[in-house]
């Protein structure tokens, strides 16, 4: 990535549907109603050869109070002096208003590189608003058509020569280092691999609407990268940011709060929630996000047993831990709820945090980096097969009809999360109590808490190659003989 574009303007001007044609996926939420976009999004974007960071912004407006829009308004304006590049987008069909002029001085005044573009510009409706963004005074404005990817030949003529300068600069304040590649790892080695900053580990942070869950992002980020504020529903994207989380590279997503169904009737909010559920199928580790005051209601039970049914590691946060006045009595509360309302979670990480004080913090990078690893976690055929024959004996598989099941091997067949499959006879009589307890047993005795396990009953095939023959009938010829057939 040589520079980086952030693309601003009024609420409803096409942001994010430019955004969307920019990094060639629909990452972004798109509506017709105004101020959609809140966060700052960042994406990989390709223009032809070009490679660059992509910046969505929310809709700039005049508030500069500590409202809603007011604390939009200094994220973009924090995004303006970030990036290396502007692009000043305009509604060309409703022409010039004040506010892009009052914007126009401020991008003006705070960017030394602004590109004016006036979108929406197909069709003669638009030639108008095209000519009056001259009088803007950012220089000669590029026709351009989100929706339709008309004009980006335009805008790849204006980014080219800027990459080049960028690509210079970079090129002479680059040091020079000596870089000694690492010896080949042993293949003891290769069962679990840490995450790199090639491939980060995904983590989703979800719970109801106003838990705290970009307060603790911007806590872990250490500046307020995200909106927050005591409204609750302010997230509306699934923003993901990546950052090196003490030494551990983690590409973390702040998503929507989910409400129950029956209340989600606006669409804008349906399509939050369906972008979060996007984030969780898309995780490695879910973080549950819950309110100390009102923790372990019937939303964040069916949030939690999504994302164990997903098949994703499962952390669960109590957030707001520091206006706790009983913390030795509410603990042993919210773990006896844990156990009794989540069985299907058993043992997995219960940490408590501050997202106002950062208190806890280091507790919850923790408990995400044990989840990982317990989710990558591979055991060999032979342990296997050696645990399976004690099971068997502490616990012989049921005889349904008088025919016991024979559970004869067993073997890993996936991880992430781990998955066993248990070759036996009629695997379709198998009660589910013995499956549970095949599964409570490798839970507890390979150290894997919390995480989900799959287990596949799988019927073996009899080698007994005579078994599926017919017996043979009478021959032709005694049939036209009409001599009767050996018995």
């Amino acid at each position: 990535m040589t520079f980086s574009l952030a693309i601003v303007g009024r609420p409803n001007v096409g942001k994010s549907t430019l955004f969307n044609r920019l990094v060639g996926k629909r990452l972004a939420l798109v509506d017709n109603q105004p101020g959609v976009t809140r966060d700052l999004r960042e994406g990989a974007a390709r223009l032809g050869d070009l490679r660059f960071t992509v910046i969505d912004t929310a809709g700039l407006e005049e508030a500069t109070d500590e409202s809603l829009q007011g604390r939009m308004r200094k994220l973009t304006e924090r995004a303006v002096e970030m990036a290396d590049v502007c692009l000043f987008l305009i509604d060309a069909r409703a022409g010039v208003t004040p506010t892009d002029e009052i914007l126009a001085e401020i991008l003006r005044k705070r960017s030394a590189h602004v590109i004016l573009a006036a979108n929406k510009a197909e069709g003669a409706a638009a030639d108008a608003g095209v000519i009056e963004a001259w009088g803007l005074g950012l220089g000669e404005p590029i026709r351009l058509s989100a929706e339709h990817g008309e004009g980006l030949n335009d805008l790849y003529s204006q980014l080219m020569p800027l990459s080049d300068a960028f690509e210079k600069r970079a090129e002479a304040e680059a040091p020079e280092v000596d870089v000694e590649l690492p010896e080949d790892e042993d293949e003891e080695d290769l069962t679990y691999r840490k995450p790199t900053k090639a491939r980060p580990m995904q983590v989703a942070v979800v719970g109801r609407p106003n838990a705290g869950k970009s307060t603790l992002i911007n806590k872990i980020l250490g500046e307020e990268r995200l909106l927050t504020g005591p409204e609750a529903g302010i997230t509306r994207d699934a923003i993901s940011l990546q950052i090196d989380w003490d030494g551990m590279p983690v590409r973390i997503f702040d998503t929507a709060g989910m409400r129950k169904k029956a209340k989600v009737q606006d669409k804008l909010e349906k399509l939050s929630v369906s972008d979060g559920l996007r984030a969780v199928k898309f995780a490695e580790v879910v973080v549950v996000l819950l309110d100390a005051a009102i923790p372990f209601e019937q939303q964040d039970l069916r949030i939690a047993d999504l994302a164990e049914r997903e098949g994703r590691a499962v952390v669960v946060a109590i957030n707001k831990w520091d206006m706790e006045p009983d913390k030795s009595d509410k603990i042993r509360e919210l773990r006896e709820a844990f156990e009794r309302l989540l069985p299907q979670l058993r043992g997995a990480p219960l940490v408590t945090v501050s997202a106002k004080t950062g208190k806890g913090i280091d507790r919850l990078r923790d408990a995400i980096a044990r989840a990982h690893e317990v989710w990558n976690r591979r055991v060999s055929t032979a342990q296997l097969n050696r645990w399976l024959v004690g099971m068997l004996e502490q616990h012989p598989p049921p005889a349904p009809g008088g025919k016991r099941v024979k559970l004869r091997y067993m073997t890993q067949a996936k991880t992430r999360p781990p998955g066993f499959v248990v070759m036996c006879s009629h695997p379709e009589k198998l009660p589910e109590s013995y499956s549970r307890y095949l599964v409570n047993g490798l839970r507890a005795d390979f150290d894997m808490p919390g995480t989900p396990i799959r287990l596949y009953l799988r019927s073996q095939a009899d080698k007994n190659p005579y078994k599926a023959k017919k017996k043979a009938g009478p021959s032709s010829l005694r049939k036209h003989l009409g001599k009767p057939a050996k018995p």
